[in-house]
């Protein structure tokens, strides 16, 4: 099930995005508890959120164009040791609000570069063939992050303080940036075939930038995963907004630490799902992966939402809640997977940097969307309403997939699963490969 990992250069880049990934989740959950202890506002952490997403609106479509004309490896690991200095300002002004927003801020901007260079390397390391197992186990990296990180932020900002959470995850850019330095594979973006447009610098960018927005427009594949996303992810904004804290302890009736339960009941859904993910998801075709993965996770927000209807208040319903938050982790790995390998298999890799910036910033601005509407509406339309909205938003996208999306344009045969072993891997110890 895990054979891709012995491939030495994805078992490289897989390693960096779990060290990365974790020291980041860290940082995410420690430096709020920072600003708000510093300032004693909401207004203040709603800041720094505003300082993390409004880079990927602005910039990561931008960004997806020098993807395309730079080394990609070169582009990650210059990206993480910018990454890892830029934090360090924050150990002489641990205080200065606008320098932890400034660091928030350029934090996000690198991502929308790092990103973008990430999904586009990835099928030359691994081949078209094994693109679903390797983006199940990026997935399944990112749950694990998710459940070592924020427990690790938290608690070395009670024991260490800010600096030591600075520190810890400036030392994991460093060692993602180490590693990914020693990938072996030619990592140049293939242009031979591209045109070059006369004129100036600037406007040779621009015209990339029009030929990468026009690849997605007139691709019905890429449309069709662009505008579920899009639905995908103006609900993602609603659940943060209104999903644990509100959700428990406003509907459910349950107390502070079951704020917490509910997000551990994600992360173990999720590293449990990737499991399933990684082993069966190339049986699947990635169409049946998108659509049906973002449907049932609309179903299961659909009951984390609505538990009190079949759940006394308190512990019973946050129960209830917690099982569909746990339940969620397979469609939603099902969804995350299928979407990055519908548009890895579906684009030329000359344009893979920027149909990935295309979706970073329609990704960023769907979040921003749904955050101003869940915080704008929770109260006035109700929590249960606007989550169960964004649930059924959800559940929508997934049958726009299966409505528009051609059936035979991403579809993964048995053929192509008794394909090779994985690049670099040696000779199998196992017959059990992964598979497409």
């Amino acid at each position: 099930m895990f054979s891709l990992l012995r491939s030495r250069d994805f078992g490289l880049l897989w390693l960096a995005g779990l060290i990365s990934f974790t020291g980041t989740a860290a940082l995410i959950f420690a430096l709020p508890l920072h600003i708000y202890r510093e300032t004693d506002s909401t207004l203040a952490i709603a800041g720094s959120l505003v300082a993390n997403y409004l880079p990927r609106v602005l910039f990561s479509s931008l960004a997806g164009v020098f993807v395309d004309r730079w080394d990609r490896q070169r582009t990650m690991v210059v990206v993480d040791a910018i990454r890892a200095v830029i934090l360090l300002p924050i150990l002489l002004a641990p205080n200065n609000l606008l320098l932890l927003y400034a660091a928030i801020g350029i934090q996000g901007t690198l991502a929308t570069f790092f990103l973008p260079a990430e999904g586009a390397l990835l099928p030359k390391l691994v081949g078209k063939e094994h693109l679903v197992t390797a983006n199940a186990l990026n997935s399944l990296n990112n749950n694990i992050g998710m459940l070592i990180g924020p427990a690790m932020g938290t608690l070395l900002y009670a024991y260490v303080g800010i600096g030591g959470t600075v520190l810890t995850n400036t030392a994991t850019f460093a060692g993602s940036a180490l590693l990914i330095s020693l990938i072996t594979a030619d990592a140049r973006p293939e242009r031979d075939e591209m045109e070059e447009p006369d004129g100036s610098a600037m406007r040779q960018v621009v015209a990339e930038w029009i030929d990468g927005l026009g690849l997605v427009r007139s691709d019905r594949v890429l449309m069709v995963t662009m505008g579920s996303s899009v639905a995908n992810f103006i609900a993602d904004g609603v659940f943060v907004t209104l999903s644990l804290s509100p959700l428990v302890l406003d509907v459910l009736g349950g107390t502070p630490e079951q704020v917490g339960w509910m997000g551990s009941a994600q992360a173990v859904g999720g590293l449990t799902a990737g499991m399933i993910v990684v082993r069966l998801g190339h049986r699947m075709s990635k169409r049946l992966l998108l659509g049906g993965g973002l449907i049932g996770i609309g179903l299961s927000d659909l009951g984390a939402a609505n538990a009190r209807l079949v759940a006394s208040a308190g512990t019973p319903a946050v129960g209830v809640a917690m099982g569909c938050m746990a339940a969620a982790g397979l469609p939603a790995m099902m969804a995350g997977t299928g979407r990055l390998t519908v548009i890895q298999d579906q684009t030329e890799d000359a344009y893979r940097g920027r149909v990935f910036g295309t979706l970073g910033s329609a990704a960023g601005l769907s979040l921003v969307v749904g955050l101003i509407l869940g915080g704008l509406l929770g109260d006035a339309v109700g929590l249960v309403a606007m989550l169960s909205m964004a649930a059924i938003l959800r559940i929508a996208g997934g049958l726009f997939v299966f409505a528009f999306m051609p059936r035979t344009a991403v579809t993964t045969g048995p053929a192509q699963a008794e394909s090779s072993t994985p690049p670099d891997a040696g000779p199998a110890v196992t017959t059990e490969l992964p598979g497409p």
